[in-house]
């Protein structure tokens, strides 16, 4: 188990901004990280779980509490017939990567998807059509005090638009295994490098960012909103809503937490006063500005 004091967290999320978290600790197995979620409980100290840090912001003001990270050996990923196994640190794209040498398909649809396995059942991330939920079939969990080990099925994880029961239990996945089909390797491959080719595309993966930056609210598209109130490219320091894709908002270069979240704001204010709707973040925005 690694721990460091006063860790940049600029360093473990993607948007390569914001600020220091007062304690980062990195478990490797199973029973460290109870032992460690343990400890905190008992200390009654402020935590959050990280995984990849792609949708993830830690405010310029930093982060008075310690961020539990999943260490590598988090990251295996085993196939068993038509189904993965993965840690709940494996990245989508070396899952991706996995269902693909094993000709298996239904996993197309998140192969682009940044960060952690973990990290897309907590917010059952989907794109191009397809969703988490329709491929999980059950998540081993340890309970946000360490006590318990459990595993539930995909049916019971409560998902929804970017929602999982995760976010009311504070659960963290330790292994997610997915149900996929038999496929056929060059019309799996194929498909993957179409998906690619259109994110990168129509989206700006050359910048730092955390994917799209806000929900899609119901019966609209938050881009769409976005462009259509005049925004796209519209700047606050180093943060930028992008001229690539309005959905997303980038950093530039050297953008402070503070940038994107003013930027985030002005975003939402502006797009409210024209058409009355409110954009929620996708990202989750940690500590104190």
């Amino acid at each position: 188990m690694k721990r460091f004091i006063d860790a940049d967290m600029r360093e473990y999320t993607s948007f390569r901004a914001g600020g220091r978290a007062a304690e980062l600790v990195i478990p490797e197995t199973i029973e460290e990280l109870r032992e460690v979620l343990q400890k905190l409980c008992r200390d009654g100290r402020r935590f959050i779980i990280l995984g990849n840090g792609s949708n993830t912001l830690i405010a310029d003001g930093g982060f008075d509490g310690t961020v539990v990270k999943l260490g590598e050996a988090f990251s295996g990923i085993r196939i068993d017939g038509d189904m993965i196994a993965a840690g709940g640190g494996a990245l989508m794209s070396s899952v991706a990567k996995a269902a693909l040498n094993g000709d298996l398909t239904g996993f197309e649809f998140a192969s682009g998807i940044p960060g952690s396995i973990g990290g897309a059942v907590f917010m059952n991330a989907g794109a191009y059509g397809g969703e988490m939920k329709d491929i999980v079939k059950s998540v081993s969990l340890v309970s946000r005090d360490g006590k318990t080990l459990r595993t539930v099925k995909g049916e019971d994880m409560d998902f929804s638009y970017r929602h999982s029961c995760l976010e009311e239990t504070g659960d963290i996945v330790v292994t997610v295994c997915l149900q996929l089909k038999q496929g056929v390797h060059d019309e799996i491959a194929a498909q993957m490098k179409e998906l690619t080719r259109r994110r990168n595309e129509k989206q700006p993966v050359q910048y730092p960012s955390a994917g799209s930056f806000f929900k899609r609210p119901e019966g609209y598209f938050a881009g769409k909103l976005i462009q259509d109130a005049g925004l796209k490219g519209l700047s606050v320091g180093g943060a930028q809503v992008s001229e690539q894709h309005s959905g997303f908002i980038i950093n530039r270069g050297g953008a402070t937490a503070k940038d994107i979240t003013s930027l985030m704001r002005l975003v939402q204010n502006t797009v409210f006063d024209k058409f009355g709707v409110r954009l929620e973040p996708e990202v989750r925005i940690i500590g104190e500005e």
